[in-house]
């Protein structure tokens, strides 16, 4: 009996002496206790939680190096690999996990859209439903701040910068074309079909080291990536037709979208300033082809065709026969890309686009043919080396070949263009110090073959969180740009066209409702002038040209809280002074308007089956050259106003109709003025109005979805 007794005495003695009792307290970033913290072992059954002041304590049996671990939701698990021993008194922080719902984003300058967005500004199908943009991705971007109202024009102007300075991307492959060709005063329009995209980027400044050959914004749409369901779609308008299916496989599918228009039968109903020789038309195709590999991975073609063909004549003071305008146009764009994870956290992008454009332009009895063969070339990597610590890094080539023909009326041929490759590479990192704090620090360096010059680029960006739902971020940015097409093809005795960005960004979202008002600074050098009325052969060219550009964007958003009802409003102001092209002095330049603003509301109407919408712009004058007076852009035209309004009507839950009106009050907006070259008797220029071709535009289409589901429609938040 003593034996056995002495037996047990001795296991027990034994066993208390073999445990170890490991210990500590866990706090946050902020040394707040942290309770309900899970605290064990790694492959053991050891362990506790943490008490309401942190702290914990439990007893192993373990022996030698093991790893503890510590984890609480919303935190960044903590790992200690040690001795057992040695786990007493732990002072454990646990970081807040920066992929968390909530957590800081880097968003200075950008407005994102889609379905990873992780605050929506603008969703794609806003496009089709906004009022004035008749369905069009530049005109429903065109209700966003940053953005200058140039109706006649129709592409984007952001933030004092001319068109050309913002350019666009599908899929993060260059579009070197993107807008159809028009006659003065008829906006354009982007070339391509808002149903394929997914998702929008709209960079109005501060982008990412990723984009260059840009001095204003970047746009970059991401197209399906894979369908939800077969479907086909018919539209009928009062200016044509269209058609798209989709089709699905198993690991493939395919999306194809194709539209036909003639203004002819609407201009005879409704006769705008023109007299058309021959009327405007366009035909237009796209497709989609998507195939998911058995790894993941996936590859994307994207292609689009579009023809537009038109022949008018204009009212012009100084031509007593009008003006004569034709154009013919061809275009073709492709654009494949392939996404791979390649295991130990990185992942490749790569892709090539190709442009293919030609356009044959009348002017009066001249004529211009020009054709330009375009390729990019894009290769990128990304690995999260840690959860916080993020780098990207890719190379890209661009190559560019332009050839005019300027043929004047019996006169013989002039010959222009050039030939141009740019090779670029970029680094870029997005660091998160906490989930309040992240940075985003890149640089791109470029070579123009052409040009024979080096550029580098530095950018960063920095973003705090300031609340539960509002943030502020600061960007910095070079950037720079090759001289457009119509100088290059005189020579290549230029310099890249530069600007610095500076930008500070306030933003408070909450659900289904955000903020954001938005400070810059652009500080332009070696822009182009030259001392010719337009740019010629024997123009004399320089890069002496300057600029700057600053102002204030605010925007609002609220969906829900009106019941039924989903409005924004947008606020721009500018100020901004040019030297450049043939400007004899520092001016603000006729395509900027100091004050922009937006209205654009939609209602749900349950009994009539409708959605009810609205859009109102306003812009302040702009500048034009009154030579009855001295100096340069000495005046300024009316502010432009015009009230969009349309009209849903859900015949069944895969049938639309849709009407809209563009200017439906008919406000008689002028966008500056045409001077005679020459003075009558008294010594004065007489002058005539530039108007747009018709003050409204009427739309009315038909809409019919035949899908799987027999519930999905064009218009899917109808």
């Amino acid at each position: 009996m003593k034996r056995i007794l002495f037996l047990v005495f001795s296991i027990i003695q034994f066993s208390t002496i073999a445990q170890i009792t490991i210990s500590g307290k866990v706090t946050d970033s902020k040394s707040n206790p942290i309770l309900g913290a899970n605290v064990y072992l790694d492959g053991t059954y050891d362990g506790t939680s943490s008490n309401e002041i942190g702290e914990f304590s439990f007893k192993t049996s373990e022996t030698g190096v093991h790893t503890l671990v510590v984890s609480f939701l919303s935190f960044e698990t903590y790992i200690k690999t040690a001795d057992v021993s040695s786990l007493k008194n732990l002072q454990i922080k646990l970081r807040e996990d920066v992929n968390a719902l909530g957590a800081v984003v880097i968003n200075a300058g950008t407005f994102e859209a889609g379905e990873k967005a992780k605050v929506t500004v603008l969703k794609p199908l806003d496009i089709v439903t906004t009022a004035s943009a008749v369905g069009d991705v530049l005109g429903a971007l065109q209700t966003l701040p940053g953005t200058s109202a140039n109706p006649e024009n129709g592409r984007l102007f952001v933030r004092g910068g001319d068109a050309e300075e913002t350019q666009i991307f599908i899929d993060g492959l260059r579009v070197f074309t993107p807008y159809s060709p028009a006659p003065n005063n008829a906006p354009t329009r982007g070339r391509y079909s808002p149903f394929l995209f997914k998702g929008i980027s709209f960079s109005t400044g501060g982008y990412s080291a990723e984009y260059g050959q840009a001095l204003s914004g970047v746009l970059d749409l991401t197209t399906i990536d894979k369908p939800d369901q077969e479907k086909t779609e018919f539209q009928f308008m009062t200016v044509g037709a269209g058609f798209g299916n989709t089709q699905i496989w198993e690991n493939s599918s395919l999306s194809v979208n194709t539209s036909y228009i003639n203004l002819q039968p609407y201009t005879e109903l409704f006769p705008d300033r023109n007299t058309w020789l021959s009327p405007f038309q366009s035909a237009s195709g796209e497709a989609v082809y998507r195939y998911s590999f058995k790894d993941n991975s996936m590859l994307k073609v994207y292609g689009a065709f579009s023809y537009t063909d038109l022949d008018v004549i204009q009212d012009n003071i100084n031509f007593e026969d009008g003006f004569r305008f034709g154009l013919r146009n061809k275009n073709l764009y492709i654009n494949s890309s392939y996404k791979n994870k390649l295991g130990n956290n990185w992942r490749i992008e790569t892709g090539i686009s190709f442009t293919n454009d030609n356009s044959t332009v009348k002017i009066i009895d001249d004529v211009i043919n020009n054709t330009e063969n375009s390729a990019h070339f894009k290769v990128k990597l990304k690995k999260q080396i840690t959860n916080r610590f993020r780098v990207s890094f890719g190379s890209e080539y661009f190559i560019s070949s332009f050839d005019e023909k300027y043929t004047p009326i019996n006169s013989q041929e002039f010959n222009y263009g050039f030939d141009n490759n740019i090779f670029a590479s970029f680094l870029e990192t997005d660091i998160f110090f906490s989930k309040n704090l992240a940075a985003k620090l890149g640089v791109r360096a470029e070579h123009s073959n052409l040009l024979n010059e080096f550029t580098f680029s530095p950018r960063a960006s920095l973003s705090y969180k300031t609340g539960e739902s509002s943030q502020i971020s600061l960007a910095y940015g070079q950037f720079y740009q090759n001289p457009s097409n119509n100088y290059l093809k005189f020579g290549n005795d230029f310099k890249a066209e530069n600007t610095s960005h500076l930008i500070a960004n306030y933003q408070h979202t909450k659900q289904d409702q955000i903020f954001r008002i938005e400070a810059y600074y652009k500080d332009y050098n070696d822009l182009v002038k030259f001392d010719t009325e337009i740019p010629t052969f024997d123009s004399n060219f320089s890069n002496d040209g300057s600029a700057y550009a600053k102002g204030i964007d605010v925007f609002w958003r609220q969906n829900g809280k009106i019941k039924n009802t989903d409005y924004w409003i947008s606020y721009s102001f500018l100020d901004t002074e040019r030297d450049f092209r043939n400007y004899p002095t520092t001016a603000t330049p006729n395509f900027a308007s100091a004050h922009n603003f937006s209205f654009v509301a939609k209602h749900w109407v349950e009994k009539w089956k409708s959605q009810l919408g609205i859009a109102y712009n306003f812009a302040s004058g702009r500048t034009y050259t009154n030579p009855n007076e001295p100096g340069f852009l000495n005046n300024k035209t009316n502010p432009y106003n015009s009230v969009s309004i349309n009209w849903a009507y859900l015949i069944d839950q895969q049938k639309i109709l849709y009407f809209s009106v563009n200017n439906a009050l008919g406000t008689r907006n002028v966008f500056g003025y045409n001077y005679k070259n020459t003075p009558d008797t008294n010594g004065n220029f007489d002058r005539q109005a530039v108007l747009p071709n018709a003050d409204s535009f009427f739309f009315v289409g038909f809409f019919w979805t035949i899908s799987t589901d027999k519930k999905s429609n064009q218009l899917d938040n109808l």
